[in-house]
């Protein structure tokens, strides 16, 4: 192993021009003397630009931090009980905020523990040499940054030299088995991970982006990020956007832009370095970077402002909603000039106060009194703006001079850096370690100091009391080690807050110490709005919406309408619902579908019920009429007993109707199916008889004088009542096999709109078994009317045969108008109505025809020309066999162009 750190040290040597210098003058360290050298780095100065190693100066983060190791120094140096006779030196290094200078500068810290072999080296009067052997470190506080502390730490675990660091938080640093001898006392970025995903679940929000700085402190602590809300569920990740280490002109916006892909995850959680934190909140606001580059007298733009300049750049004011790591923490550096991006930033910070004894110490350091620290000359300058004058060197006129007699806090602002508790606290678990060691190895050696057995002082040894060691830090809490050398987290929760509030600024909105406590009330967010804000990939489905999940992300979705008679079983699945049921208003359930029947008040009931009452009345007005004047010529002449059984049939047909319209039942249901048919079959069975006995009679007149059978009127009665029967024992027949009943059809009246749906309850007919029912009576029609037809030429005088004739013409012009009617309406949501109607009307039409052409004359005769209404000369069948024969002989004549016959009406 230490033959493999010195070719390592050999190798970053020659990659080092600096590195003899480093080793005789070290012009970039500090020295103090002391029994027991702790090593310590510091990012005294930031990244410098064009390769170079060191760039401005860091007051807070550099300065502050260092001068918080010194301190703790010269306090543990005073504490009598604490290492008694043993003082503390300290060899301190400016790691530029660089990890690969950093781990150049920090050889000094391992070279008095390589072997050098001296043997062939020899002084000119040939005496061997001696050599300053150099300070031996027996611990490194430090470093800062995490890419930093892995670095270094990879070398100082080869000579087992511990570390502890006061700010490094990556999760990667926990791994025990690759950085066994490194120790914090601040809690690792897993902790920190966690908490913020508290935050992030307290708020609400389940879709954010992540944003790291290239390296290993925002790379590991994104990652634990990610992984800690992947293992725990409920958030998602948009995007994970990585900052380059040497960012270009442009980088940020493109940042920004990328984020702006996902407009929904306006949460950012931010694991980035105080360096890129600001250009990307400047990137959102769509500030200009010119406006911050005269911050730096380099022509470097302070690169801690990166993210906020980002988004200003952008003018998302407002839009994005950070949550800081301790990067960020409660820094007004970051979001110095854009407040009004940060404005409601959730930052988080481990938990800590401020060290008074150190105020009083640092703002008492002067030029004079503090000479061992090397760069306090450039924390000057830096500070009051001023320029020293230095011997052969001009000052600038421009610079005003630097007097020596200002005074840090009343002459310039001053405010604790954050870290400084962990940088005494860091120091003082040496101490501590280093006194138990003590205590133990030199046992009861009154004197104190470095005993024998502590002389050198072994790194693995120290490193166990380092991991054992429990006191109470500077700010008043525990300080201790778990098995990974890991703090235990405990965190305050800021939020950047710019109304509401006297002192504009960072408030403590909570804590987190292995759980979260926020006081939401307390939070407000751009111009003092207190609602929270959203954070969500797909909003919450509107009740009677299903989920439909986008593919490997699990926070986001379409809401999809359960639309038709659909409902939303659960919140991923629409289901339909049974057929008597429809989905309520929000689609979350179904509901019963309402029942309807035809009502009586309905139009669709009223017309054809209006002239169905009228028909009965005209129907029962002939009856009255001719029973009144039954033994008259003209009710004698026109058949009295089939004129009875057409106008029950007529009677019969006007009463379906109501039939039709009245609620259904089994008894309704019933007398619908005998009675729909049978009024037509009976009416139409005896126009067909009197038809055939006409057609019969004349035919037969025209072959001999001997008169046809079955023309007497019981023949006539006989010959309808078996056409009748025919249709009866069909209908019984039917009630045989389908006995009636009623159903409720909840497909017919079923339109696209739910609301509008309807069951219908109606008799167990459908079209095909209600045209069937009418079908016998329609072949009766058509067979009448091929009768009437034929008996066309039968003279005026003999009966009703003209009079049939218009009327089957008529009726069957009615049907087949009923026929399109019907049959075109059954895709409409008006089917029950307009069927029922149409063929109600058809029927009372059809009637009306009949009772209007063969017996309303007949009427009109009996009651207003009574003169008419005499007996004449009866007619004998050679009367009827000789007017036969002229009119048969008169139509051929006809047909061929001789002269009129006309008969003799006397017979």
């Amino acid at each position: 192993m230490l033959s493999l750190a010195l070719l390592l040290l050999l190798d970053l040597s020659a990659l080092s021009p600096a590195w003899a210098s480093h080793q005789h003058f070290l012009p970039h360290s500090i020295k103090i003397p002391g029994d027991i050298t702790l090593g310590g780095l510091f990012p005294i100065h930031a990244r410098g630009p064009h390769g170079l190693p060191c760039g401005e100066l860091k007051k807070e983060k550099g300065i502050h931090r260092m001068e918080a190791m010194l301190y703790a120094l010269d306090q543990i140096n005073g504490d009598p009980s604490l290492l008694p006779n043993i003082t503390l030196g300290a060899r301190i290094l400016d790691t530029c905020s660089r990890d690969t200078y950093a781990l150049e500068q920090s050889l000094t810290f391992v070279q008095a523990l390589i072997q050098k072999d001296t043997s062939d080296i020899r002084c000119s009067d040939g005496r061997p040499p001696v050599i300053r052997k150099p300070e031996r470190v027996v611990a490194v506080i430090g470093a800062s940054a995490s890419s930093v502390s892995i670095m270094v730490a990879n070398i100082l675990r080869l000579f087992e030299i511990p570390q502890v660091s006061y700010a490094s938080t990556a999760p990667e640093l926990s791994d025990n088995n690759r950085y066994d001898f490194f120790s914090r006392v601040v809690p690792p970025d897993s902790y920190q991970a966690q908490a913020m995903l508290d935050i992030v679940k307290a708020l609400g929000w389940n879709y954010v982006s992540t944003l790291a700085s290239e390296g290993n402190y925002g790379e590991s602590g994104v990652d634990a990020f990610m992984q800690i809300s992947r293992e725990a569920g409920g958030v998602c990740i948009a995007q994970s956007v990585k900052i380059p280490r040497e960012p270009t002109d442009g980088e940020f916006d493109k940042i920004i832009n990328r984020l702006m892909e996902t407009s929904n995850a306006r949460g950012v959680i931010i694991f980035a370095n105080e360096d890129d934190i600001k250009y990307v909140l400047a990137a959102v606001a769509g500030a200009s970077l010119s406006f911050f580059r005269p911050l730096n007298p380099a022509g470097v733009c302070g690169s801690n402002r990166q993210v906020l300049e980002a988004a200003k750049r952008a003018n998302l004011t407002g839009h994005f909603l950070f949550v800081g790591s301790d990067s960020w923490g409660a820094k007004s550096s970051p979001v110095m000039e854009l407040e009004d991006v940060a404005e409601g930033a959730v930052t988080i910070l481990p938990k800590r106060a401020s060290i008074d004894g150190f105020d009083q110490y640092f703002t008492s350091r002067s030029l004079e009194n503090n000479r061992r620290n090397i760069w306090f000359n450039e924390f000057w300058e830096d500070d009051f703006r001023c320029k020293l004058t230095r011997p052969g060197v001009e000052v600038d006129p421009g610079k005003k001079k630097c007097t020596g007699q200002e005074r840090i806090s009343r002459d310039s602002p001053y405010e604790q850096e954050g870290k400084v508790q962990f940088v005494i606290d860091a120091v003082y678990a040496v101490a501590y370690a280093l006194h138990s060691m003590q205590q133990q190895l030199c046992g009861d050696q009154s004197d104190g100091g470095v005993c024998r057995a502590m002389d050198p002082v072994e790194g693995r040894s120290l490193l166990g009391y380092i991991r054992d060691v429990n006191f109470n830090g500077s700010a008043g809490t525990s300080v201790l080690f778990n098995e990974n050398g890991d703090a235990p987290g405990r965190y305050d929760i800021f939020q950047f807050q710019m109304t509401n509030h006297s002192h504009p600024g960072y408030h403590v909105i909570g804590q987190w110490t292995n759980n979260l406590r926020l006081n939401l009330e307390e939070m407000q967010w751009s111009g003092g709005d207190k609602s929270l804000p959203d954070s969500i990939c797909s909003y919450p489905c509107k009740p009677g919406e299903r989920k439909k999940m986008v593919k490997g992300v699990p926070c986001c979705w379409h809401c999809e309408l359960c639309d038709g008679y659909r409902y939303q079983a659960d919140q991923f699945t629409c289901e339909t619902c049974p057929p008597d049921m429809r989905p309520v208003p929000n689609r979350t359930a179904c509901r019963p579908t309402p029942i309807i029947k035809l009502e009586w008040n309905s139009p669709w009931a009223l017309v054809p019920a209006s002239l169905s009452m009228l028909g009965i009345v005209a129907t029962c007005t002939v009856v009255v009429t001719f029973v009144r004047f039954n033994d008259t010529p003209i009710v004698r002449a026109s058949g009295r007993e089939l004129s009875y059984v057409l106008l029950t049939g007529i009677f019969l047909i006007y009463l379906i109707t109501f039939l039709m319209i009245a609620e259904p039942g089994v008894v309704v249901c019933a007398f619908r199916r005998l009675l729909l048919g049978l009024g037509m079959a009976i009416t139409y069975s005896a126009m067909l008889t009197k038809t055939n006995r006409i057609y019969r009679i004349f035919e037969q007149g025209k072959r001999s004088v001997a008169p046809p059978k079955f023309i007497s009127p019981t023949s006539q009665l006989l010959i309808t009542f078996i056409l009748v029967s025919v249709q009866v024992l069909g209908v019984f027949a039917w009630f045989v096999v389908v006995p009636p009943h009623t159903i409720v059809d909840y497909e017919e009246l079923r339109p696209p709109n739910p609301d509008l749906a309807r069951g219908i309850l109606k008799c167990d007919m459908s079209d095909l078994s209600l045209i069937c029912c009418l079908s016998y009576s329609m072949v009766l029609m058509v067979t009448c009317t091929v009768y009437a037809v034929k008996s066309r030429g039968v003279p005026e005088t003999f009966n009703e045969a003209k009079p049939i004739g218009f009327t089957m013409y008529t009726t069957c012009i009615v049907w087949l108008a009923f026929v399109p009617i019907f049959f075109g309406t059954a895709q409409s949501t008006e089917k029950m109505f307009i069927q029922t109607a149409t063929l109600t009307v058809s029927m009372t039409l059809s009637a009306s025809v009949s009772l209007g052409m063969l017996y309303i004359p007949k009427v009109y005769v009996i009651l207003f020309q009574p003169e008419q209404n005499i007996q004449k000369r009866k007619r004998s069948f050679k009367g009827v066999v000789q007017a036969a024969q002229l009119s048969h002989k008169s139509v051929r004549e006809n047909q061929n162009g001789g002269s009129n016959f006309e008969p003799d009406r006397t017979q």
